[in-house]
Order: structure tokens, then sequence, then C-alpha cells
């Protein structure tokens, strides 16, 4: 078994909370914040960024539990999440909406963090060796 998979789905779940974690409190944060500071925040490089972490990272974690636990339908799960993070990043809020932008980070966040979160616990219910350090 890999021994990689209990810290590719940990990692895989918290990029996806930081991209709802950005979506959502980046304004705020911007607001209370000096304006140096709110350039940084809210540049778009940080949306393309986490997602250029996510996919990756994400796909290399659930095909890890498809290859341990042999449940494909966990990478079809997070595969469909982060295809709606990437439409999220690629149309932005110029065709979305601010709204819309949103929405689908944190539908796509919510998508592939359960897929990950369905992979752990799989490997609980098998009582896999493959989460051991």
């Amino acid at each position: 078994m890999f021994k990689t998979q209990l810290t590719t789905d940990k990692f895989a779940m918290g990029l996806s909370m930081a991209c709802v974690v950005h979506c959502f409190f980046a304004p705020s944060l911007i607001i209370l914040s000096f304006s140096f500071l709110s350039l940084s925040i809210e540049s778009e490089i940080i949306h393309y960024l986490i997602v250029f972490l996510a996919v990756p990272i994400s796909l290399f974690a659930l095909g890890l539990g498809y290859k341990n636990h042999d449940v494909l339908s966990y990478l079809y799960i997070g595969a469909f999440g982060l295809v709606l993070l990437v439409v999220a990043v690629v149309l932005g809020e110029d065709l979305l909406g601010e709204i819309g932008e949103q929405t689908l980070t944190l539908i796509g966040s919510m998508i592939v963090a359960f897929a990950h979160f369905k992979n752990h616990r799989k490997c609980k219910e098998l009582e896999c060796d493959c989460h051991e350090s």
C-alpha cells in the first residue's frame, strides 16, 4: 500500500478549504487591512495558484485512493469538483459575476473535500494500512 495517502488527502482537503476561505474572507480582510496588503491578497494570481496546486494534488490523492481501495466513484466525484473550481477561475467574476464565482468555488471545493473525506473513510472502513506513517 502507499503510505502517502493520508498526507495527500489532508493536503488536498486543505487546499479546497483555502479556496473557500480566500473567496469569502478576502474581501473582509481587504476592507480591514492597509491598501498595500489588499493588492497582494486580492490578486487573481492567488486563485490560479490555489487551483494550480489543488488539481494535481487532488488527482494524485484520489488516484492513490482508487489504487488502494478500488473505488472509482470518489475519483469521479473529486474530478467533477475540480472541474467546477477550474471553471470558476477561468470564467471568473467577469462572466459569472461575484456571486456566481463564489457559488461555483464553494460547491466545487465542497465536492472535492467530500471526495477526499469519503476516500479517507473508505480506508478506515477497510482497515487498510495505507494511512499509516
